[in-house]
């Protein structure tokens, strides 16, 4: 069992340290952006340029995972001055190509490709050019980009293109200075829809992990994958590997096995790297909200921003579901004086959109205990849901959630002494608009055991049958499909 020293990033927290956690007066908000429209990822992507072999320039075509494609003065290049997420990506020189050879049966909506210079090369530039006619001829879609550094970026297309589709990307600069591609996303496209009902209605897959609020403090590795300490946007190996049979360590982070569970359901997932911004409407980052349908945070160690809190909420008001974690009481990792209760509360009852939204706060407390009190005589999906029943849950330093007397929330697990009210509750889930939420206050159960070298983390996804199951029912629920 772990101990309560697992989750402090220091030895000991001052008096004056923890006497920090107070709240925080809000700067001013930003208005609410107008929610987009989003269609599921196109099967084999997001490309990654991790499974094909190709060492000369010399045109030539190449098996990756989403499938065949010709490059044209490209190879795939795994050096050190290559830019890449996983192992290589794509490397183009002169007025070069990389073409699909197949065709998206299910259109394109929004395509999103990783770009960087090669090592000490000068900055190019290129296009993404697409074809409904089979590769017969190309029409350019968006605007020219210039890559201008050596750090992948992310340069995002509104193609919005039903029927047959396949894609090119054009270096038109005509030099020898050569260009990087990565992690090329591509999201099928079924219609115009109607706009302004973010993540899709039904059958949604796509779950984002945030990764950009310290999870990886201290001794926490709270995101899916985790290379060299940093948490990529894209887990490596890429996820089209995963087979029924692939084992949790695919990847290495603590919540790798929920990941790769969540994709063994057909589901996608993506971490949101440290640096990127949380926004919902903003169709210029590729990793808004509206792209998602479940957006998963695990113990945050740092203060949501104004703007921050408008955009998680108007997500889940307007469709999306939230998937809440949080610690114990004096939790701190990062030293800044805010742990994970102190910054859910701080979201709950500090921000322009809605005072206590979802009918519950989360106890300033720290239980160690294992209980089998599970909401009576009760068919929750959540409880007993295509994953499996959930009768235990286990927790090793966690806090309490409080339910608002009169509220929508839901409680599910309550101590194991506790009658089954207001008070005492280990886990709930909770409405708000058109969307969903589901909190745990122990980052226990989703803990699998493995992490960045130097953290010391233990198998709670493990520990009890209920953990992985409560996980997934959870996650199904609030993407609405169950």
């Amino acid at each position: 069992m772990k101990n309560v020293f697992r989750y402090l990033a220091a030895p000991l927290l001052s008096a004056s340290l923890l006497a920090a956690c107070a709240r925080q007066e809000a700067s001013p908000v930003l208005p609410a952006a107008t929610a987009l429209s989003q269609n599921a990822s196109a099967p084999g992507f997001p490309e990654g340029f991790e499974t094909g072999t190709k060492t000369a320039y010399t045109a030539g075509t190449v098996t990756l995972s989403s499938g065949s494609w010709t490059l044209t003065d490209a190879l795939l290049g795994n050096t050190s001055a290559d830019a890449h997420t996983g192992t290589q990506s794509a490397r183009v020189r002169n007025s070069g190509s990389l073409s699909m050879n197949f065709d998206l049966t299910s259109g394109a909506g929004v395509v999103t490709v990783d770009h960087a210079r090669y090592g000490t090369d000068a900055s190019g530039t290129w296009e993404l050019w697409a074809s409904t006619n089979s590769g017969s001829s190309y029409a350019k879609v968006g605007s020219t980009i210039t890559s201008s550094s050596t750090t992948l970026a992310t340069a995002s297309f509104t193609l919005n293109m039903a029927g047959a589709v396949r894609l090119q990307v054009r270096k038109t600069d005509g030099s020898t200075n050569r260009l990087n591609f990565d992690n090329i996303t591509v999201q099928s496209y079924a219609g115009t829809g109607g706009g302004g009902t973010p993540p899709p209605g039904s059958g949604g897959t796509k779950f984002l992990f945030d990764a950009s609020h310290a999870e990886l403090a201290g001794n926490a590795d709270w995101a899916l994958d985790v290379d060299g300490g940093v948490a990529p946007r894209y887990p490596t190996p890429a996820a089209s590997g995963i087979t029924a049979s692939t084992p949790e360590s695919y990847w290495t982070a603590a919540l790798s096995s929920w990941g790769v569970a969540l994709v063994k359901l057909g589901n996608s997932v993506e971490n949101l790297p440290a640096g990127t911004a949380i926004t919902y409407g903003n169709s210029s980052n590729p990793q808004d909200l509206a792209n998602y349908n479940v957006f998963v945070i695990d113990e945050p160690n740092t203060l949501f921003t104004a703007s921050e809190k408008t955009a998680i909420l108007n997500f889940v008001k307007n469709g999306g579901g939230l998937f809440m974690i949080s610690d114990h009481d004096q939790s701190d990792r990062n030293n800044d004086g805010y742990d994970s209760p102190a910054i859910w509360n701080d979201l709950m009852t500090n921000n322009s959109v809605q005072v206590n939204p979802f009918g519950y706060s989360i106890a300033l407390t720290n239980i160690s205990e294992t209980t089998s009190n599970v909401l009576a005589g009760s068919t929750n999906t959540i409880l007993h849901g295509s994953q499996g029943n959930v009768t235990q849950l286990k927790f090793s330093n966690g806090a309490t959630i409080t339910k608002t007397s009169g509220s929508q929330a839901v409680p599910l697990v309550w101590q194991s002494s506790s009658v089954q009210g207001l008070s005492n509750i280990m886990c709930a889930s909770s409405t708000f608009g058109t969307g969903r939420v589901f909190c745990i206050t122990d980052s226990s159960p989703a803990d699998d055991g493995t992490g960045s070298p130097g953290n010391t983390v233990y198998p709670g996804w493990t520990e009890l049958a209920s953990h992985a199951n409560l996980h997934l029912n959870a996650s199904l629920w609030l993407a609405k499909q169950q």
